[in-house]
């Protein structure tokens, strides 16, 4: 089997869920450690289970807790040099024996997982999507994306499952309270990516076997999950999809989605 679950996903926070009947991961810890324990509760898993936690880059709402829960449950990090460097913080809490280093772009496993690293332009030290392979089976995470890549998107090819970011709308980002530095931010190549991207995104994956897609780290100020939704749905019907044949659904910020079995 090959299982994901978003346990939190937004601008407020991000932690994500993988399994196989074998391994049990955990995608970034950017919420308090007693919420991550209270998702993993409530999907029957337990903490100290865990075979690790992979990182995507050093944002607080990526790794808020990280250092905490590998020092209480004893786990594995697995990190990049520069965005280890880029946490002092959460790297002081980490044993030397918990982290494990990977280069970005350089396969390596955890368990009877396989994980692919692949670069992504945000405005981090080294920031990294993943691509991972389990039960003969291909899911993959790519968020906090400036602007999408030909080689992200080679990355992402022959995916069943994809969380991708649907950050924000343009109109509702320039209307917000946020000041013109960080919609600047946002909207830069640096920074997140739209919801029309993202349903671009996910009409090209469908030629390549994608069959479910979760729209993740929306925006609070800047986007609505309809809006998420329904722009993406618009980009799918334009690109002249078969409404059977992708099951799609937008990721919460506060609870936990579903199981998603592929």
């Amino acid at each position: 089997m090959l299982n994901f679950c978003s346990l939190y996903s937004g601008s407020s926070g991000n932690s994500l869920f993988v399994e196989t009947d074998n391994t049990k991961l955990l995608v970034d810890a950017g919420v308090s450690c007693k919420k991550i324990e209270s998702a993993l509760t409530d999907i029957n898993v337990n903490p100290s289970e865990l075979d690790g936690i992979l990182v995507t880059h050093e944002h607080i709402d990526h790794v808020q807790s990280l250092g905490t829960l590998s020092k209480k449950f004893n786990l594995p990090v697995f990190v990049n040099q520069e965005t280890l460097d880029a946490m002092p913080k959460q790297k002081d809490k980490i044993s030397e024996n918990n982290i494990k280093l990977f280069k970005v772009s350089e396969k390596f496993e955890i368990g009877d997982l396989s994980i692919n690293p692949f670069s992504i332009p945000h405005d981090a030290a080294n920031p990294c999507g993943f691509s991972i392979c389990g039960d003969k089976k291909k899911l993959s995470i790519a968020t906090d994306i400036g602007h999408m890549t030909n080689d992200i998107l080679r990355n992402l090819e022959e995916s069943l499952f994809i969380m991708l970011e649907s950050n924000y709308d343009p109109e509702v980002l320039r209307c917000s309270h946020y000041p013109f530095q960080l919609k600047s931010r946002i909207a830069g190549k640096l920074g997140h990516l739209p919801n029309e991207m993202a349903g671009k995104t996910i009409s090209h994956l469908l030629k390549s076997g994608l069959k479910t897609a979760m729209l993740g780290h929306l925006s609070k100020e800047s986007n609505f999950p309809e809006l998420a939704y329904q722009t993406v749905l618009d980009e799918l019907i334009a690109n002249n999809y078969d409404e059977n044949s992708l099951s799609l659904s937008v990721a919460s910020r506060d609870v936990h989605s579903k199981i998603i079995k592929l």
